[in-house]
């Protein structure tokens, strides 16, 4: 039980910035320099809790705050690695049903993956692919 809660205590919170965007600073609040604006559906991970604000990592590891109401805990990832296939069952023996080049915007259907994540394309295709190929999770 100890080790369940241990391993629980290390695990990444992963938001998805809602609609339109959300505005990024460098400091918890709007009164900051805005760093960069983060497009509707892209994943970050909520590093810390400030009031009204979080603190969050995109996937190529800059760090910013924006405000919580403009996260949503709709879970979506992005491939990290050119060529990245989508499987029609969690094995590198099934079916490819597409490939995916870095940085495109995948939902995340079972926010339970461990090796392999099922994902939806907004195109419609649901697959497989391997986790280790994704950022988001």
């Amino acid at each position: 039980m100890l080790l369940m809660a241990a391993s629980s205590a290390f695990a990444f919170d992963f938001k998805t910035v809602g609609a339109p965007m959300a505005i990024l600073y460098d400091t918890p609040s709007a009164k900051g320099n805005k760093l960069y604006v983060a497009p509707a559906g892209m994943p970050v991970q909520v590093m810390l809790s400030y009031g009204e604000w979080v603190k969050v990592r995109d996937m190529n590891g800059d760090v910013a705050w924006t405000q919580a109401k403009g996260l949503s805990a709709r879970r979506n990832v992005l491939v990290r690695v050119p060529g990245a296939r989508v499987f029609t069952e969690p094995s590198d023996t099934s079916q490819v049903l597409m490939t995916a080049d870095k940085g495109v915007l995948l939902e995340l259907v079972d926010p339970n993956a461990v090796t392999w994540a099922r994902v939806r394309h907004r195109d419609g295709i649901v697959g497989y692919i391997k986790a280790s190929d994704i950022w988001g999770l």
